[in-house]
């Protein structure tokens, strides 16, 4: 997200099971929370997902069904009244506490907002995310490679149930991404959109380094075109506005831990349906509202 987001670096086992519930239509993912290491303890807790998309992969066969956990976090000022779980900012001259909080599938963006991604996936792979500018016309920017770099987990990409791939990452300076509206073009930006690919092998003709790394509109179409896929998209009922937990903190520092079957689920499931042995691709849409973000006081 580089120059685009301005992201101040330089820069779904078998088909979920599916339960009507009236007016909600919603699921509960189950094999997603399955793959994880065991639980410690026995849960009654029953996760939710509403389905937000048009698309539904319900008839897929079992071996055709791939997963993707997303959340996108909004950070806010800390306050005396938040949890003691919070990510620390540091500014030239002094640190800041801030509060990761969830944001909903399809919710709009503020310009100015500073915003955080944890990316899991139950399947073993590779993890790439590409970021384009989206503008009202339609059109969209160049592609960029904004990870993996050097410079977030040392250029580590690989992937694993219960393992949380956060962007930037906690020991990144920054290590959030600042939304700004681009100045490249005269047409008026709406959003970005992230093309996140899980390979089951590493990317053949990527070289990474520390910077994000800029591809060719024709490599990324061909990518798009052969991996792109079926998809469906699933929220989680009641998880906007939900802190970071501490959980979520240490597996998103690397190598601190896993996520286990007692931890939060990700606030968005993509379900896509790959052939066997295919990389998974979803793209993710993040929308511009026209409000700036404000400061809240302590």
């Amino acid at each position: 997200m580089t120059r685009f987001l301005c992201l101040a670096l330089l820069t779904a086992g078998c088909a979920l099971s599916a339960q009507a519930q009236p007016g909600t239509r919603g699921i509960i993912p189950v094999e997603f929370a399955k793959t994880r290491p065991g639980k410690s303890t026995p849960s009654a807790r029953r996760t939710v997902y509403r389905r937000t998309s048009a698309q539904t992969v319900t008839a897929a066969k079992p071996d055709e069904l791939s997963q993707l956990g997303l959340t996108i976090w909004r950070l806010r000022p800390a306050t005396t009244a938040d949890p003691n779980v919070r990510i620390i900012v540091q500014k030239e001259t002094e640190s800041i506490e801030l509060i990761p909080e969830r944001v909903p599938a399809n919710a709009p963006l503020r310009i100015g907002e500073n915003i955080r991604f944890s990316f899991e996936s139950p399947q073993t792979g590779y993890l790439y995310v590409i970021d384009r500018e989206l503008y009202a016309d339609g059109m969209m920017s160049e592609p960029v490679l904004i990870f993996p770099t050097t410079r977030t987990r040392k250029g580590d990409n690989k992937v694993e149930a219960g393992k949380l791939i956060e962007i930037p990452a906690q020991e990144d300076k920054p290590n959030y991404f600042t939304l700004q509206m681009s100045q490249l073009r005269s047409i008026s930006q709406t959003g970005e959109v992230l093309t996140v690919i899980v390979a089951p092998q590493p990317l053949e003709g990527i070289t990474i380094g520390p910077k994000a790394l800029t591809l060719t509109n024709e490599q990324v179409r061909q990518w798009e075109q052969q991996w792109g896929a079926q998809t469906e998209t699933l929220d989680l009922s009641g998880g906007a506005g939900k802190t970071w937990t501490k959980a979520e903190q240490e597996a998103g520092a690397s190598g601190m831990r896993y996520l286990t079957q007692d931890d939060p689920e990700p606030q968005t499931i993509y379900r896509v349906a790959v052939k066997p042995g295919a990389p998974l691709l979803v793209k993710v849409g993040l929308k511009y509202g026209r409000a700036k973000a404000t400061t809240r006081k302590r």
